[in-house]
């Protein structure tokens, strides 16, 4: 059964996994794992200075010569500014942005060759993106891990793609082959990935934060302001249920960044994903924990997603 969807064929892939672009977790080992699986890898530089994003860059490409892409957060325009040209001259397809539309580098990515996508947690931030000229959107349910709305994927997947032409991606709780189905069927072109593969071989994340996605279910995990200043999802511990008691507190985003960063909750974007205290540091995951208990190469969550669907899709066609 092929599941080669329209959106494989614009982006030179095989299969339609795409990697989250999760900062801390997502550099070039896990990136390039994926790619070479035949799904989309990207990259998570949210945070990163530029000479470091070159340098995932280029370790990325010595391990794959498959298509791969950059992730930054448009609400950090700075950094767009600074990486783009890099994220441009170093061989990215795709330059993906979250919390918000990145506007002033649309059409310069375009110039140079690059598709641009935007993560959308709302039906009205896909109808921007696309009047924008991105060339995709990933419609990010509730239930994802890290920066998220609050509609949930059932309700949002389709209804952003019934409301845009460009492809979408479907994102929230996909852990394996079962949601990859359940995002075709509401008509996403493919599923955007991430909880699944913090468990991965390959992720930058300590062993302290795989644990917890381990032993995690979806009830633990929670929406928090504390961390960022902006919406997130995470897995609970006591750091967020003491904030959670004193929400006037919190500081607007990207203030409360470095509220976070002087409380050293910030072990996975600051590069030593060892230091992460499971009652204290920011782990991101979304509702989809409770279906992971292992930690598996990425090439075989990659090939066992597919192989899922594959048998998903043959099961239901024997209800017809």
């Amino acid at each position: 059964m092929n599941l080669r969807t329209p959106i494989c064929d614009r982006f030179g892939i095989e299969l339609p996994i795409f990697l989250a672009g999760m900062g801390g977790v997502a550099y070039a080992e896990l990136a390039a794992a994926v790619s070479e699986a035949g799904g989309y890898g990207v990259l998570g530089m949210a945070g990163v200075p530029p000479d470091e994003i070159r340098r995932q860059m280029r370790e990325v490409r010595k391990r794959t010569a498959k298509p791969f892409g950059v992730d930054l957060l448009a609400a950090l325009p700075h950094q767009i500014e600074a990486a783009i040209d890099v994220i441009l001259g170093e061989g990215a397809s795709a330059f993906v942005a979250g919390l918000g539309v990145p506007g002033p580098v649309i059409q310069k990515c375009h110039r140079a060759g690059v598709k641009v996508m935007v993560l959308c947690g709302k039906l009205s931030h896909a109808q921007r993106a696309e009047e924008a000229g991105c060339d995709a959107v990933v419609a990010q349910g509730t239930e994802a891990g890290g920066h998220t709305g609050q509609v949930a994927g059932m309700a949002l997947i389709p209804q952003i793609v019934d409301a845009v032409k460009i492809p979408v991606l479907a994102a929230g709780a996909i852990v394996d082959g079962r949601g990859l189905t359940a995002a075709l069927a509401l008509g996403a072109q493919g599923a955007w990935m991430g909880t699944r593969f913090i468990a991965s071989r390959e992720a930058h994340a300590g062993r302290a934060y795989q644990d917890a996605i381990l032993r995690a279910g979806g009830a633990d995990t929670a929406v928090t302001r504390c961390f960022s200043g902006k919406p997130m999802r995470v897995i609970r511990n006591a750091y967020v249920d003491d904030w959670e008691k004193r929400t006037d507190e919190i500081q607007p985003f990207p203030a409360q960044m470095a509220v976070s960063a002087r409380a050293g909750v910030f072990g996975l974007t600051s590069g030593d994903a060892e230091r992460v205290d499971p009652e204290r540091s920011c782990m991101p995951a979304g509702q989809g924990v409770g279906g992971i208990d292992e930690i598996l190469p990425a090439g075989e969550i990659v090939r066992r997603v597919i192989e899922e669907a594959r048998e998903t899709i043959q099961r239901m066609g024997k209800l017809l």
